[in-house]
């Protein structure tokens, strides 16, 4: 690990601390936009920060300390079959993502959304911030670490295996939210997790 955070120069399998950095903020800046689109026209998303969103809403608390804590059993599974670099980078990028989503209603509200633009935008937002992180071996916890690891260990789909979990968080949605706002929702879950199908293959990026 040493080895790994002490290397500043870039190589094409490997990115330099610097270049992580850059990514994983940037990743975290655009999921923190999606889900800040998402909460505000009350839609909802899949993994973990949908799972924070659908006990947000029932229970009033804030939705970032919510996320963070529901990451905290997945960093086992990280640590033992991912690595301590993995696990320290998606450590700091959940950290990050609740600061920012916390942060969010102080430094940028949003006027009138269409919903279906909301629902297609936020998707993209996150989903493309997914990718980053995934670039920089990092996620955002929950179903995240177990897409990658599928896909590391039997070349499973990191997208379509995030979408099925997001299905299964979306269908709690029921209890919180309106079925148009659930469709909305799925919508969005839909279009995030092609976008990480489509462009996050093992075989197209190496880079770490």
């Amino acid at each position: 690990m040493a080895r790994r955070f002490g290397d500043w120069h870039a190589t094409a399998t490997n990115h330099t601390p610097a270049e992580d950095a850059q990514g994983i903020f940037t990743g975290c800046v655009m999921a923190a936009i999606g889900v800040a689109i998402l909460a505000h026209l009350g839609f909802l998303t899949g993994s973990t920060a949908g799972l924070a969103l659908v006990i947000s809403y029932a229970t009033d608390f804030n939705v970032g300390l919510v996320y963070f804590m529901l990451n905290l059993p997945f960093y086992a599974l990280a640590i033992s079959q991912l690595g301590w670099a993995f696990t320290i980078k998606t450590f700091l990028a959940v950290g990050l993502l609740s600061v920012l989503t916390w942060l969010q209603p102080r430094l940028l509200q949003f006027g009138e959304i269409e919903p279906l633009t909301g629902a297609i935008v936020a998707g993209l937002l996150i989903g493309f911030g997914l990718l980053a992180l995934f670039r920089h071996r990092a996620s955002l916890g929950g179903a995240g670490i177990l897409a990658l690891y599928l896909q590391d260990r039997f070349g499973w789909r990191a997208g379509f295996t995030q979408l099925a979990v997001d299905l299964l968080v979306l269908a709690l949605a029921f209890t919180v939210a309106s079925p148009i706002a659930v469709l909305y929702s799925v919508i969005g879950a839909v279009v995030l997790n092609l976008a990480l199908a489509i462009n996050h293959r093992n075989d197209r990026y190496v880079a770490q």
